[in-house]
């Protein structure tokens, strides 16, 4: 898999990186370790997680798979500031979410350590906490993750210390980050992690003939997210992604993560799965290339 630079920085991530937002709440052990071996097999490297995912079960899962011997084998990212119930961005919550986490994952340091959402504490309160992270060896590198256009211009900014990415949500349904968040992030030298480049399981064509039962959609947590995409513009846009995987003898979910993992400054597009099954059929995506007139199609009928 190929290896891209995360911003400006010297590190290096797999242009696709394996998601754990569902890991022991819809995916248990076992499925997430043949999850973990599939996507390195493959050559993938990032890795994903955050406090508040499954309450840091999610972290704690993937803190057993790696104490296996494959935490050199990973660039481990997590993100702070939702978790105990509430954002918290001040000092004190941050540095207690990066203590937690490592106590979780099972390591002395993550890769990258990401400021999950903004919220109501100084933004410079917020960002010292990431450079004291950085300076004190538990975080290789910091960055940001839902922040707006004017958020993350003023935060890179004024940082402290480099910020190496931005993570935020990016797919044929959502695009609205292209007006002045990945601007703002050019200008600034932050790699893009796109999350959700699947609308939730949209762009695969699956919601097509109504809600699948096994689905997100059914799934009362996850509900309203996937709902928020089923409507006539996004059918369209749905549509065309069909077509084009037809005449190119793909499947409708390469065809839309091929799309946004090869946009100009994605460093990773993050996939997350119920099974390793789905995670091989996203994987299978490496091999295709859109050709440049299917990738206009695409941004013309989802502008």
């Amino acid at each position: 898999m190929e290896q891209r630079t995360l911003g400006r920085t010297g590190l290096r991530v797999s242009r696709l990186g394996l998601g754990t937002m569902g890991w022991a709440r819809t995916v248990g052990a076992e499925e997430a370790g043949a999850q973990l071996t599939a996507f390195l097999d493959a050559g993938g490297t990032l890795v994903d997680s955050a406090a508040v995912y499954t309450g840091g079960d999610a972290e704690r899962l993937l803190g057993s798979l790696l104490a296996g011997g494959l935490r050199e084998e990973v660039v481990l990212a997590t993100k702070c500031g939702k978790s105990h119930g509430r954002s918290d961005t001040s000092r004190r919550g941050l540095l207690r979410d990066l203590d937690e986490s490592l106590e979780r994952l099972g390591v002395g340091h993550v890769d990258l350590w990401q400021v999950h959402t903004w919220d109501a504490a100084p933004l410079d309160e917020t960002l010292d906490a990431l450079a004291y992270a950085q300076t004190s060896g538990r975080a290789r590198y910091v960055g940001i993750s839902n922040y707006s256009g004017w958020q993350t211009a003023t935060a890179a900014a004024t940082s402290p210390v480099t910020l190496a990415s931005t993570q935020v949500e990016w797919n044929l349904l959502r695009r609205d980050v292209e007006l002045e968040v990945l601007p703002a992030a050019a200008h600034h030298g932050l790699g893009v992690l796109a999350w959700s480049p699947l609308a939730g399981g949209v762009l695969t064509g699956k919601y097509a003939g109504g809600v699948p039962r096994d689905s997100r959609g059914a799934d009362e947590r996850t509900r309203g997210t996937v709902e928020s995409y089923l409507d006539e513009r996004s059918a369209r846009i749905v549509d065309a992604v069909v077509t084009a995987a037809d005449g190119l003898g793909s499947s409708p979910l390469a065809v839309a993560l091929a799309w946004v993992r090869d946009r100009p400054q994605v460093s990773s597009a993050i996939v997350g799965a119920r099974t390793a099954a789905q995670l091989l059929v996203a994987l299978e995506s490496e091999q295709l290339d859109l050709p440049a007139e299917i990738v206009a199609a695409l941004d013309d009928v989802s502008a």
